[in-house]
């Protein structure tokens, strides 16, 4: 007999979700070490292969359309050649990509990696931060906003990595029309990113976004989450601030905390990696799951359990990579029989 989380798996498959947010190109250059540089006290790493991957709102994209979700990707590149392979990059997947529009003033983000007998040794960054133009940014607003109110889209995902996409007035004309129609609505925010919005569904920072969000100083890091008053206090400063319906923080080893409005104590899920190799991308990936979860009929709780279930999986992954059906299906199925057990 299938089990209910089976069951809400089964219901991924063509949930329609758009995603808007900060873009960008992760690029991993992997070698070999063998000697130390004579110019410098540094390695010298001989290049052997390049690959890439969607990183940032990208990631988030990818891992719904390996879940089976049918998505609609809206951001911003530059007018080069990190950007062309962005837009290949969603292409392959089968992700609509005709919402990315080109600013030719600005640069394309691309983080590039140097990897190394299993190491990373170095990243370098090229992007812009500044502000989008208002006219690039009516254009998403006015082109997802239609979407919604056609009743052509299940959810939305906002994903702010603070590069200058989001801006409040924004996410409240998207969550204005989102809130009408039912859609679902996710934010992954980051602090000097975009200022509060309200109406969300879920908010998810992890547990040092959430106290930098809110103001509030850690001071339990080592308590038990149910049992953290600073945790609380900055769940309680988050609700006032941004008004969610739910709160879903990202706390590492210990798992997750799930705030709701209106309750005091949070839902705890512990953490279900195995072994951690490489967080890059738990977030997104756990964004994702919470949402399509919610999307396809779950409670708060059961969408938890099963975005925790997905974060054990790629934390075993080396980089960023998404969590596909299979691997999050096997996970369900490992999860049932230890309960059983």
């Amino acid at each position: 007999m299938e089990s209910d989380l089976q069951n809400l798996l089964a219901r991924f498959a063509n949930l329609r979700v758009a995603v808007v947010g900060d873009l960008m190109l992760d690029v991993y250059l992997w070698g070999q070490v063998s000697r130390i540089s004579p110019e410098a006290p540094v390695p010298v790493v001989n290049m052997t292969k390049r690959t890439s991957c969607l990183g940032g709102a990208g990631n988030v994209m990818s891992n719904l359309s390996c879940l089976g979700g049918r998505v609609t990707a809206f951001g911003v590149v530059g007018k080069d050649a990190c950007g062309e392979e962005i837009r290949q990059l969603l292409e392959n997947q089968g992700i609509d990509a005709s919402g990315i529009l080109v600013d030719p003033s600005r640069r394309s983000t691309e983080k590039r990696r140097v990897v190394a007998g299993g190491q990373q040794l170095l990243r370098e960054d090229f992007e812009d931060r500044f502000p989008l133009s208002e006219s690039l940014r009516r254009q998403m607003v006015d082109r997802l906003v239609a979407l919604v109110k056609a009743g052509k889209l299940d959810a939305v995902i906002f994903e702010d990595y603070a590069k200058g996409v989001l801006e409040r007035s924004m996410l409240e004309d998207i969550i204005s029309a989102a809130r009408e129609r039912g859609v679902i609505t996710a934010l992954d925010p980051k602090p000097g990113g975009v200022p509060p919005a309200s109406g969300l569904t879920v908010i998810k920072p992890n547990r040092g976004e959430a106290f930098a969000l809110s103001e509030v100083k850690d001071e339990f890091p080592d308590q038990p989450p149910e049992q953290d008053p600073s945790l609380t206090l900055a769940a309680e400063k988050l609700f006032s601030l941004w008004d969610s319906d739910q709160l879903l923080i990202s706390l590492a080893s210990q798992g997750m905390a799930l705030f709701r409005k209106g309750e005091a104590v949070p839902t705890v899920i512990p953490t279900r990696a195995r072994e951690v190799f490489d967080v890059s991308g738990a977030g997104d990936t756990v964004t994702a799951t919470y949402t399509m979860a919610l999307a396809a009929g779950a409670d708060p709780g059961r969408a938890a359990e099963i975005a925790n279930l997905a974060a054990g999986v790629v934390v075993g992954k080396m980089g960023t990579a998404p969590i596909h059906t299979a691997e999050l299906k096997q996970a369900v199925e490992e999860f049932d029989e230890e309960k059983h057990e």
